[in-house]
């Protein structure tokens, strides 16, 4: 125990007072005053978590092209399948957090989990600019690909998921990881970390922005095997950012067998509480599946020129709308928003982190009702223009409509995401944060999957005795206004649970957010 400057064992120094439950790299305690962890490491880390958003967004949204041009699959089953894609991103970190915490610990995790997602960049990189070869094409377009086979279609399908399994890691792992670079018992530190998520977000954001731009932008014009290798070689470049930072972590300190065994048996007992948040959320996170699929189809036929005549903005790229907003939202939240809200509520972030919740679980049902009118809107000009049967045709309609559902889409994500970022990383152990952020993630992935249930069930029920349904192939030709409307109205029913929710809810943590 550290002394007094009177040699008194009455109160230690400040700076010999130990961080609880960490060590540095060689496994010694570590001060507040040692150098080691705050945001010199959380830079590292953020920027992992930026250009994993960078790769992951780049091909998330606008996988749906790859699958429906170059694969020849219909726009229901590239849907689904990019569903399930998602879906296993989002579930595969159940057991990856369990090893991390428990076993591996989360730098090791997310050390050899980028190895895995270069790999899967690699094969990716080898697969498309292979296919994009037996392509048949003129001076600048390619016009047609020939009908991959079945074990062309595993590897292209394997590669992706190793893909996933990397991008699985970045998303708890890492967050969680830079979380721990700042001693919540530290007051100083406490609040630095309450911003570390603003800031994870924003960096997030800057990643997404930037493959829509840039990614999307290369696929659509320059080659899926040209975005690929790009993506391989940013992200050994993040492994070696990452690796620079070794010396200079905080990690926490290993648990001996026993406290293994007590952990394991206690994780039931931890997340059942939250629970029934995680399942009213469930909705939300289906809304939020959409961006990535048919608001990208909806650009897809719409008006993207810009006033130069060889150039249209790729449909993906729209995207970019829901990553500005978030970057804009959540400087303005952070900088505005809290210090405003703390001058009514008197806590320390403005609003609890339920509240932040709920109140985008509204945003996003505006954001469907939005969705719902615009893609109305643009039905009614395909039908005045006698553009409904062709399905290449460009609908006379701005791209630009899409903005406001884009933009309310990235607000919902700055309450809601972020909030529950927060929310299942706070309200668990120390231990176990890992596991509680594997709670968030599997919010979006178990919601992912069920997108494509319901779609796969409505499209079905529509097109029964020969109809389109609501997810024809040709997108005039179906109901995608309808099935906004249905998403809105879901999101409501599930804010109406979530209010039951939180107001019985006890904060675990002693200053909740």
């Amino acid at each position: 125990m550290a002394t007094t400057a009177a040699g008194h064992d009455d109160e230690p120094l400040p700076d010999t007072i130990y961080v609880q439950g960490m060590v540095n790299f060689h496994g010694e305690k570590i001060n507040h005053n040692g150098g080691f962890g705050g945001w010199k490491s959380v830079v590292r880390v953020i920027t992992v978590g930026s250009i994993d958003s960078f790769i992951f967004y780049g091909m998330a949204s606008n996988l749906i092209s790859l699958l429906t041009t170059k694969l020849g699959q219909s726009t229901a089953t590239a849907a689904v399948n990019i569903n399930a894609w998602s879906g296993f991103v989002y579930l595969l970190p159940l057991l990856t957090s369990f090893v991390a915490d428990s076993y591996l610990g989360r730098f090791r995790t997310i050390l050899f989990s980028l190895l895995i997602y270069i790999s899967g960049l690699v094969l990716l990189t080898l697969y498309t600019s292979l296919q994009s070869a037996s392509c048949s094409k003129n001076a600048k377009y390619i016009i047609s690909c020939s009908s991959p086979s079945t074990l062309q279609l595993f590897f292209c399908f394997s590669s992706l998921y190793l893909v996933g399994i990397g991008i699985a890691v970045c998303k708890t792992c890492a967050p969680a990881f830079g979380a721990d670079q700042f001693d919540e018992l530290n007051p100083g530190e406490s609040k630095s970390k309450s911003s570390f998520f603003n800031w994870w977000q924003i960096g997030l954001s800057v990643g997404a922005s930037s493959s829509h731009l840039v990614l999307n932008y290369i696929q659509d014009n320059l080659g899926w095997g040209l975005a690929f290798g790009i993506s391989c070689i940013t992200m050994v470049t993040t492994l070696i950012v990452f690796l620079s930072g070794t010396k200079s972590y905080r990690y926490i300190l290993k648990s001996d067998h026993k406290e293994k065994k007590e952990t394991l048996s206690n994780i039931f007992k931890v997340i059942l509480p939250l629970l029934p948040l995680w399942i009213i959320c469930l909705m939300y996170t289906v809304v939020d599946a959409q961006n990535v699929t048919f608001f990208t189809k909806q650009g897809s036929t719409m008006d993207r020129t810009t006033g130069q005549p060889d150039f249209k903005i790729p449909a993906a790229a729209v995207q970019s709308l829901i990553g500005l907003s978030i970057i804009l939202f959540t400087t303005l939240y952070d900088r505005a928003f809290v210090p405003f809200a703390q001058a009514f509520t008197g806590k320390p972030n403005g609003i609890t982190t339920l509240q932040r919740i709920g109140g985008g679980i509204v945003i996003s049902a505006i954001s469907m009702v939005i969705a719902a009118i615009v893609e109305h809107r643009r039905l009614r000009i395909a039908l005045e223009s006698g553009l409904i049967a062709d399905k290449t045709a460009t609908i006379p309609m701005a791209v630009w409509w899409l903005v406001p559902q884009y933009v309310l889409s990235g607000l919902a994500i700055v309450f809601t995401s972020v909030g529950l970022l927060e929310f299942f990383y706070d309200e668990v152990p120390n231990e176990l944060r890992s596991v509680g952020l594997s709670l968030y993630s599997t919010i979006f992935g178990v919601g992912s999957l069920l997108s494509g249930l319901l779609i796969s069930v409505i499209q079905k029920a529509t097109s029964a005795g020969g109809e389109y349904g609501w997810f024809a192939n040709n997108i005039n030709q179906g109901h995608l206004d309808y099935f906004y409307w249905l998403l809105a109205g879901l999101d409501l029913v599930g804010f109406v649970a979530f209010l039951c929710f939180s107001k019985f809810y006890v904060y675990k943590r002693k200053a909740p957010m």
